[in-house]
């Protein structure tokens, strides 16, 4: 529809040009075919003219940068067409009709009928020039949508391969760390690696995944984690999916149609036990998943623990590739807030994502 609509418009408005010398006929007499043809001559230039700029003037000499020559080629153009043009309609009227004027009388007036048509060829060379440039400038404009959404892809394609390198990092520090306490313990977080590594390699290379899947993900990196942990730790991780705002359902069957980007918060979790985990000091890590058919949010809350400057593990690169990715996959769908309590006890994320269902 979108190719014929101007088509359609063009022989629209051409027709209506084309049928506007019946107005020349007096009423009650009888269209004369000849006369009538005759007539025809003034949409038919308007028509060369409109044309003529469309596909040789505009684009050959205006937008190449040509424009005293355009101008100078429309004027004598525009002015020539109108002189002739006033002069072939007074030969159709006196060749038709016998008006019975003088032809002294019409003397004042040819240089207003000459006007008259050199303004209306003008506005027809206007109306194709500024056509002209403005499907010039859709065409480029979608150019530049096209190319910003391959930079936008390629951008997001190139941040999501460094999360499994960066995941895999903090993960390796953290079994290395474990070989030394309990060996035994070490190899069931190398299971569970396993286990964490196939979700990132295969499912990964999706753009999304169920919900339900990167749930099951996240819940076996915090099994990962808390191997290592004391017991002083409190980590609590939960998942509700709604139906209503007022009824929770623990079926995580009901994720399986809600789609997410892969991996958009594991480093939020990776941060939760960087930051949130003391040697020494009681610690909290809470970690909520809320989703429905609207919206999906993930809210994590740790006791505030900082690093010491000495201690760079990470460089910082998470949280920022996390805020990057949401733009790209998510512009302007979804919000994120985070921040130190007032006290400097606790951090805690929540973003929400404006949620899709899967077909």
């Amino acid at each position: 529809m979108s190719k014929k609509t101007p088509i359609l418009l063009y022989v629209a408005i051409w027709t209506v040009l084309f049928l506007s010398p019946l107005t020349y006929f007096n009423r009650g007499n009888s269209v004369i075919p000849m006369q009538y043809l005759m007539l025809c001559a003034s949409p038919l230039l308007l028509m060369t003219v409109f044309y003529i700029n469309y596909l040789w003037l505009a684009p050959h000499y205006y937008m190449k940068g040509r424009k005293q020559l355009f101008w100078g080629v429309n004027i004598m153009m525009v002015v020539s067409l109108g002189i002739a043009l006033h002069y072939w309609n007074a030969f159709t009227h006196d060749l038709f009709e016998n008006s019975g004027i003088p032809r002294e009388r019409l003397l004042v007036q040819r240089l207003l009928f000459i006007l008259r048509n050199t303004f209306n060829l003008s506005v027809a060379a206007t109306v194709a020039t500024a056509m002209r440039l403005a499907a010039r400038w859709q065409h480029a404009e979608e150019a530049r949508l096209t190319a910003e959404a391959a930079q936008a892809e390629a951008e997001l394609k190139n941040l999501r391969s460094q999360i499994n390198p960066h995941f895999l990092l903090n993960t390796l520090n953290n079994i290395y760390a474990l070989t030394a306490i309990d060996s035994q313990r070490a190899q069931e977080a190398i299971q569970q690696l396993s286990h964490l590594l196939r979700h990132a390699l295969y499912d990964y290379q999706q753009p999304s995944v169920p919900l339900a899947e990167e749930v099951e993900f996240l819940e076996n990196y915090v099994k990962l984690m808390k191997i290592r942990l004391s017991p002083n730790v409190d980590v609590k991780f939960e998942t509700h999916y709604l139906k209503s705002d007022t009824a929770a359902f623990e079926d995580v069957s009901l994720g399986k149609n809600i789609q997410i980007a892969p991996l958009i918060f594991i480093s939020l979790v990776e941060n939760a036990f960087k930051h949130g985990v003391s040697p020494t000091e009681p610690s909290f890590i809470h970690i909520t998943i809320l989703a429905d058919n609207q919206q999906i949010c993930c809210d994590i809350e740790n006791s505030n623990h900082p690093k010491t400057s000495e201690d760079n593990s990470g460089h910082g690169i998470g949280l920022s590739q996390v805020q990057r990715r949401l733009d790209l996959a998510y512009p302007e769908r979804y919000t994120w807030t985070k921040g130190v309590s007032e006290n400097g006890q606790t951090y805690r994320s929540v973003i929400t994502i404006a949620s899709s269902t899967a077909n």
